[in-house]
């Protein structure tokens, strides 16, 4: 299992976990990490397909239908230690960031470690977490028009969290599809992909680093 590790500047600040869609861990995810980095946190990412990348959808759908699952949940909890004992890190608690596949991941990892995980941003994703036992923030980004996750699913989700006592706010924005935040995309877009960055590092500040 490889990982793709960015630091910031400073040498040290708040460990954020990000985990890739469906594509691999491809330069999107690398780059988003890089980003982070940039504001301040050590972004680390596991790669759950080992080197796999897919272009096309079916190529995607192709190598989430081969991954194993079980493997890919004790590489998450494996990449997790790892982030936590960084020294680069600074503070005890961390956030997760999933995109699509990687959110499904991202919402479970925020049950099963609740001590670990105290922000949680999720793109375009809507299963994977019972959340009695989470400690953390919620953060959704969802597009309009979502072949794969309907709008019902993501007022759902929201409710749920919200009825478990957890602080949760979802956004869906106007006029995009699944995938908008990804600039190698065709359903890319730029003006809500900014949005959705302003606010998660927003987020993830305010939850990670006062």
């Amino acid at each position: 299992m490889s990982n793709y590790l960015a630091l910031p500047k400073s040498g040290s600040g708040v460990g954020v976990l990000v985990l890739h869609a469906w594509w691999g861990l491809n330069d999107t995810f690398r780059r988003f990490c890089d980003r982070l980095a940039g504001e301040g946190f050590v972004a680390l990412a596991p790669d759950l397909y080992n080197g796999k990348l897919a272009a096309t959808r079916e190529e995607a759908k192709e190598l989430m239908r081969q991954m194993d699952k079980e493997a890919a949940r004790k590489a998450l909890d494996t990449a997790l230690k790892e982030l936590a004992s960084y020294p680069a890190v600074n503070r005890p608690a961390l956030g997760v960031v999933g995109f699509s596949l990687g959110g499904y991941y991202a919402l479970g990892l925020a049950s099963k470690k609740p001590k670990k995980i105290a922000a949680v941003v999720v793109f375009y994703s809507t299963g994977g977490g019972k959340f009695a036992e989470a400690q953390a923030a919620f953060l959704g980004h969802y597009a309009e028009d979502d072949e794969f996750e309907p709008a019902e699913d993501v007022r759902q989700l929201e409710q749920v969290i919200r009825q478990a006592g957890k602080k949760v706010a979802f956004h869906t924005y106007p006029g995009t599809k699944h995938w908008f935040f990804e600039p190698d995309r065709p359903e890319y877009n730029p003006a809500a992909a900014q949005l959705a960055w302003e606010r998660t590092a927003a987020f993830l500040r305010e939850e990670l680093m006062r």
